[in-house]
């Protein structure tokens, strides 16, 4: 066990997490983190991303950064969600974020159930795994860091939408502006209430 309290995994090398961020909205890219963590540089609270405060993930985030081996941010736009769907857009953004990493890793775990085609390396799924593997954690907290603080800057073109608070998922808020203020360019066509909202205007 690590200092965080989560699992690296010996002997197989340079391991990298990788986690997305962003499924579930009803608009922006799916974000994806992966993280190749160094053990000599533990860092000390590595957690599920959604069980830490907002002000713990940026310090962490800020760190994970600085302490790293390699961290890369990768992402699949509105566009290819709504082409691909969003599951195939997610595998689509992991397999660049494991591209994209300065150090390539031997290994990758991936949270989830499902590991995306062409991977440079090989790699398993881990249902939960954000909760487990230090390193996914670690990736859950960049993506959604990343992704957060894209939705506060929409936020600031849009204050109607309220997206500094949902983030871009389906609230009653969200709907609700949906309704009142139309579809945004960023918003996911493919996507129900969008779809809806659609058809209605």
């Amino acid at each position: 066990m690590t200092k965080a309290g989560l699992d690296f995994v010996s002997g197989a090398g340079r391991v990298a997490g990788v986690d997305e961020v962003g499924r579930g909205p009803l608009l922006g890219d799916v974000v994806v983190a992966a993280v190749i963590l160094d053990p000599k540089r533990p860092i000390v609270g590595l957690q599920d991303s959604k069980k830490l405060s907002e002000k713990r993930r940026a310090a962490l985030a800020l760190e994970i950064h600085d302490k790293a081996l390699a961290v890369c941010i990768a992402r699949a736009s509105v566009a290819e969600i709504d082409a691909l769907n969003i599951l195939q857009a997610t595998l689509l953004a992991m397999r660049r974020a494991v591209e994209g990493l300065a150090v390539q890793p031997d290994f990758c775990q991936i949270d989830g159930n499902r590991i995306p085609p062409g991977l440079p390396c090989p790699a398993e799924a881990v249902i939960k795994g954000d909760g487990k593997i230090a390193a996914i954690a670690a990736a859950s907290i960049v993506a959604k860091v990343q992704r957060d603080s894209e939705m506060v800057a929409l936020h600031q073109r849009h204050p109607e939408y309220g997206f500094d608070r949902h983030k871009g998922y389906g609230t009653k808020q969200h709907l609700a502006a949906l309704l009142t203020f139309g579809v945004l360019a960023e918003h996911r066509r493919s996507f129900a209430p969008v779809k809806a909202c659609l058809a209605n205007q």
